[in-house]
Order: structure tokens, then C-alpha cells, then sequence
């Protein structure tokens, strides 16, 4: 009976997995005919990725359209963690590619095990990513990227600044044109196989968008002859640093800002933070002598006092402040205080106007204020209200103690003199026409003063050796002793030069700034005046500027301004 029982189970169970395997058949026809474009959506949904393509950071180039700063493009290295992870067995290979420790590659993938994403080394050499390329390690693949080159080195690095790995600005112009420089990623929708590799494009989400190329100001040529003697002048001194800047007079532009030390951006390896700042907006000093001329306008435009005027300039006590000449002077006229740089002579004349007034000139010039150039991390000086004014702080203030200023205040401040009484914003971007100006000093007190300055780079002057063979310069040195917590020192100073040439028709104005030179020179007409002339000697030939010394000197060698005819308004 058991017997007889076996063949119909054998059949019942074979019947059963008959009709298993008929219903696996129809869901599986069902699945790739009927419901194919379901099954599709959802490999896709576990395939398809949205990744983002880098944009072209906008290329930074001086007036002339000579590239500062470029991007170009690079491949970096990036890993799967959970596939590498399985070929621990490739490890080794990788790291000696990548020239890395290959406890490092655990490190970076081990912590990172549920991700699909991991960078290896970023910005690599065609080299390497050849071998990475050759080597073909599960899990390991190239992606393309930008990366920042400067063609002028360490340059103009004070100024452009750098971008970091992701071609993000971080310092100078580079931060702060950021937002226009870097443009906006596209967005791309892609398939990619099991590897991470991309094996297929299926749509363009969202376009690439440039960056925008910014055209500064600068004359690259100019910014490496000021770098190139300020950097002799900063080592032949010993000294502690230096800057330089240069300024347009028509227009406000700098046409070069230069720093000491700087660095060389195009190395990451070797950077140093306190090499970052860019000195001509960021560091604050007194101006010393540099302030005179400015002083010498309030005593004119008060109408106490003409060019002529003669002061006794014997040392004497002032408000219970001694006050004494570096070289001992008796009668000396208005013009000469300013040439032979009279402490005591600027002191008589501060006191002998309202401080009011002293301060109006000082202010309508830009002390104390920002220049309004697009440069962050600037500052502004310091000029203390005369409200607030006690003792002999206008004595001090006379001669360019008890106020701070920066380098690009100070140029813009001479500006005044060299416009014949017009203040212009500065600016490190390119101007295609001439800046107006605002009225800030009688045309005929800007002129007197210039005149004035003129005389200080010739024979009997403070500055001979800021003078130009050919052209006529008008400027003014200074020579501060450097202020710590414990007060003045006695052996650190400060070397200033601030002028503008040819004197007959301004074009371009310097300030150069030595800081704390170790040698027994150590005055700004020593120190700072021959960068300048250096420096201007080149820029007369870049920009063809005509000579005007000839103009101005009779046969007998006698010398007369000729400024008030061949003054050239922008």
C-alpha cells in the first residue's frame, strides 16, 4: 500500500515545482516586457549621480593684459574607501605612487569605510597621474581640477595674495575679488559604474560659469623694478622690512605695491603667515618729516605766512618741550624750513595758527582716514580730533609724531600736492579716463608747496638723492624713531621718502618706507630717497615721460619753476 503510494507523490512534487518554476518564468517575462522601464528606473536611481564641474577661475591681469595670475588645469586623486578596502593587497603600490606613508592611506580610509568619496592627493604631477592611470587600482580614479599659478612670484604676492586647494581666494586681491574671480560649478547628471567611474553623461544640469578676468591697475613692469630695489635697498640695510607704492596722479591708480619680505605663492610648502599682510595698507607709522609740507600749507593758507616769510629756528623750549634741528639753523625763510626740514620751524608755525585750522588740512588730505581702495584687511590712520588736543601734541603733530598713518594714505595724501589741490580715491583696478577729483586746498597753497618740495631734492635739500637725471622732483623725507611698549627707542627708526615727479607736471607719486635699517645710515634721505629715484629713472623710460629739468634751468645754470604754465590738468 506504501508502495503504491510513492509514484503519486513523486508526481504531486514534481508537479509542484512544475508550477514554481512556471510562475518564477512569468514574473521574470512580466518583470523584462511589462514592467522593464520600472526595473530601469531603479538601476538608474542606484547609478546615477549629480557631480558638480569645477568653473575657471577668471585670470587676474595688470593694465596691460600681462597675466598675474592664472589658473590651469590639474588632476587629483581620489578613492573609493569600501573597494580599496578590499584590495589591501594594492596599498603598498598606491603609496609609493602618491609618495606616501602607507600608514597614511589608513589613516584617510579607514574612519571613512561608508563613504564613496575620499580625496588621496590633490593636484597632482602628469606624472603621477600617468602612473595612477597605468596602475589601474580598484577604487582609485582622477578627477580634474584648477590650480592658481603666478607668473610674477613672490613679486607681487603681498598684493594678488593666494587661493587655497579649492581655488578659493585667501588673501589679497584674491580674496577680495573672490565672488567675481571664481564663477558658479556646473552640475552634471551622470551614470557610474560600481567603481565610481563615470561611464556615461546623461544630462547638463546646470552650466559652467567663469569666472570674470580682472584687470588691475598695475604695470607689471614697473612693480618689478620697485620690487627689485626695494628688496637691494632692504638687504644692502640689514633692515627689518620695507615697502614701496606707487600712484598714478591723474587717475589714483596704483601702478605698483611692492613688500618686505614677501613670499613666493606658487610653493605652499614654504608659507609663512607673517609674510601674508600687505604692509602699504595694513601697517600704521608716523609719518614723521613726511607731514611738513602739510604743515607749511596750514601756515600759508592761514595767511600768516608766505614763502618768504622768516622764522628764528634756533632750538628752544616749547610748552616744556625742547624742540632742536638734527643740524643747527638760525633765520630761515618759510621755503627753507621745508628744505632743510626745520623741526623747529614747522613747530613755530603749528603754534602760531589755530589748531582748528591745522587740523582741517590735515583731515581734508586723508589723514586718519581710509584711502577707499578695494583691498581688504586695510586700515585706517589715526588723527586725533583737536578738541582732544593737550601740551605739546601740536608740537609733536607739527613734525610727524602723535599721529599714525599707512603708505597709501600717505601717497594719496600727496597726491593733493602733486594735483595742485585735488583728492582722488585709489584705486587697484584699471581706469580707461582720468578720476575727477575733489577741491580739498587752494590751487595756489598746493603750488607754493610743491615748489617748496621741489627745492628739497635739489642742491641744499634733504633729498639730492632722490633726484632723476633730467626731470625735476619734488618730495620730502622723514625719519621716525620706531615706538615699542617701553616708548621710543633710540637705535630703530624708520626711513621715509614721499614725492611725485616730474615736478613740472606730476605723473606718478612714490612712497617708499625702510624699516629699522641696521647700519649707521639710517636717515630717509639716505635710506628711502635713492629707491625712489632708482625706481622713477625706470618708470620715465616705461612711460616715455618728458623731460622737464631743461625747461626749468636758464643758461646760467639758475633754476625757475615753470609749473604754473606747464601744469597738465588730467
Amino acid at each position: 500500500m506504501l508502495a503504491g503510494r510513492l509514484p503519486g507523490r513523486r508526481a504531486s512534487v514534481m508537479l509542484g515545482f512544475l508550477l514554481v518554476a512556471l510562475v518564477l518564468i512569468r514574473h521574470a517575462v512580466n518583470l523584462q516586457l511589462t514592467k522593464r522601464d520600472f526595473l530601469q528606473s531603479h538601476g538608474d536611481a542606484r547609478s546615477l549621480r549629480v557631480i558638480a564641474t569645477e568653473a575657471h577661475r577668471g585670470m587676474i591681469t595688470d593694465r596691460n593684459g600681462e597675466p598675474m595670475a592664472i589658473s590651469t588645469p590639474v588632476n587629483s586623486v581620489w578613492a573609493n574607501p569600501k573597494i580599496l578596502l578590499e584590495h589591501k593587497d594594492r596599498w603598498a603600490e598606491l603609496a609609493k605612487i602618491l609618495d606616501l606613508p602607507k600608514a597614511d592611506l589608513a589613516m584617510r580610509l579607514q574612519p571613512r569605510t561608508p563613504k564613496t568619496f575620499v580625496y588621496l592627493r590633490r593636484q597632482i604631477s602628469p606624472d603621477i597621474a600617468s602612473a595612477v592611470t597605468a596602475a589601474a587600482i580598484p577604487g582609485v580614479n582622477l578627477t580634474n581640477e584648477y590650480r592658481r599659478y603666478y607668473p610674477a612670484g613672490e613679486v607681487a604676492a603681498n598684493m594678488l595674495g593666494f587661493t587655497n586647494v579649492d581655488d578659493r581666494g585667501q588673501e589679497g586681491i584674491e580674496l577680495a575679488f573672490d565672488a567675481k574671480l571664481r564663477g558658479t560649478p556646473g552640475l552634471d547628471r551622470v551614470v557610474q559604474d560600481r567603481l565610481g567611474r563615470v561611464v556615461e553623461h546623461v544630462e547638463r544640469v546646470r552650466p559652467v560659469a567663469p569666472g570674470q578676468d580682472l584687470a588691475l591697475s598695475i604695470d607689471r613692469r614697473l612693480q618689478y623694478f620697485a620690487y627689485r630695489e626695494l628688496k637691494k635697498a632692504v638687504t644692502q640695510r640689514n633692515a627689518a622690512g620695507g615697502l614701496m607704492v606707487i600712484l598714478d596722479a591723474h587717475t589714483g591708480e596704483v601702478l605698483a605695491m611692492v613688500n618686505q619680505p614677501s613670499y613666493n605663492p606658487n610653493n605652499r610648502g614654504q608659507f609663512r603667515g607673517e609674510n601674508f599682510r600687505n604692509r602699504t595698507v595694513t601697517d600704521l607709522f608716523e609719518p614723521g618729516s613726511t607731514i611738513k609740507p602739510f604743515t607749511v600749507a596750514a601756515g600759508l593758507e592761514s595767511g600768516l605766512f608766505k614763502p618768504t616769510t622768516m622764522i628764528n629756528c634756533q632750538a628752544d623750549s616749547f610748552r616744556g618741550h625742547y624742540v632742536k634741528d638734527v643740524h643747527p639753523n638760525g633765520m630761515l625763510s618759510v621755503a627753507s624750513i621745508l628744505q632743510k626740514s626745520s623741526n623747529v620751524g614747522v613747530t613755530k608755525i603749528a603754534l602760531a595758527i589755530e589748531p582748528e585750522q591745522f587740523w582741517n588740512v590735515l583731515n581734508r588730505a586723508g589723514f586718519g582716514q581710509l584711502s577707499g581702495i578695494e583691498f581688504p584687511g586695510e586700515i585706517s590712520g589715526r588723527l586725533e580730533p583737536y578738541r582732544n588736543w593737550r601740551g605739546t601734541d601740536v608740537v609733536s603733530l607739527s613734525y610727524g609724531y602723535f599721529t599714525n598713518i599707512t603708505a597709501i594714505e600717505l601717497a594719496r595724501a600727496y597726491g593733493v600736492f602733486a594735483s595742485a589741490g585735488l583728492l582722488r580715491p585709489v584705486t587697484i583696478l584699471k581706469q580707461d579716463h582720468p578720476v575727477p577729483g575733489e577741491r580739498v586746498m587752494p590751487e595756489a597753497t598746493a603750488l607754493a608747496v610743491r615748489e617748496m618740495l621741489q627745492a628739497v631734492t635739489e642742491v641744499g635739500g634733504t633729498a639730492k638723492a632722490a633726484a632723476v637725471e633730467g626731470y625735476l622732483v619734488a618730495g620730502k623725507t622723514g625719519t621716525v624713531k620706531k615706538n615699542n611698549d617701553s616708548g621710543y627707542t633710540e637705535k630703530s627708526y624708520r626711513s621715509i621718502f614721499a614725492g611725485f615727479f616730474p615736478a613740472s607736471a606730476p605723473r606718478l607719486i612714490g612712497v617708499v618706507v625702510i624699516d629699522d635699517p641696521q647700519s649707521t645710515e639710517y636717515y630717509g634721505g639716505l635710506v628711502a630717497a635713492p629707491v625712489f629715484a632708482s625706481v622713477m629713472h625706470e618708470a620715465a623710460r616705461l612711460f616715455n615721460l618728458t623731460p622737464d629739468r631743461a625747461l626749468a634751468e636758464g643758461s646760467d645754470g639758475t633754476r625757475s619753476p615753470v609749473w604754473p604754465v606747464a601744469i597738465k590738468t588730467p
